[in-house]
């Protein structure tokens, strides 16, 4: 567990960058699709929410759905595969590396956070993860 003082490190080094973010490329400058695999700025989050890695705060991310050339809603990657969580179920491969799609973790973020595409998703797995993050919200809680 990282001290006080590296997580406020992390929060003001996280903070520059985003800055860096807001005021960089317009959304439009590149195209995106759905189920493309983008490394993604983000950032220094709260808590157990999904982090981005090293010192440029990114992620892989799924693009779950293009909701115009600005937002998109993402599905983080991760290389911690748990077979034992609902949330963590379909294993894909990113750049030959086996990694999950976090079915908790989706947002909607500006294009203005991905940096580079990784790879497409197989279309019989993006649909898969498609109707496994919709069950999650049609379950009802005994």
């Amino acid at each position: 567990m990282d001290t006080p003082k590296v997580i406020l490190q992390n929060f003001v080094n996280w903070t520059k960058k985003k800055i860096r973010h807001h005021s960089g490329r317009q959304p439009n400058n590149f195209y995106f699709r759905e189920k493309e695999i983008w490394w993604a700025a983000l950032g220094q989050n709260i808590g157990y929410e999904a982090n981005g890695k090293h010192e440029l705060f990114e992620r892989p991310v799924l693009i779950l759905k293009k909701y115009s050339g600005g937002m998109c809603f993402v599905l983080p990657c991760t290389t911690q595969i748990k077979s034992d969580s609902p949330w963590y179920q379909y294993a894909i491969m990113i750049d030959g590396t086996p990694s999950a799609v976090n079915l908790s973790q989706g947002r909607t973020i500006s294009t203005k956070r991905l940096l580079r595409k990784i790879e497409t998703a197989d279309t019989e797995v993006y649909n898969d993860i498609v109707e496994k993050f919709s069950e999650q919200f049609r379950q009802k809680d005994v």
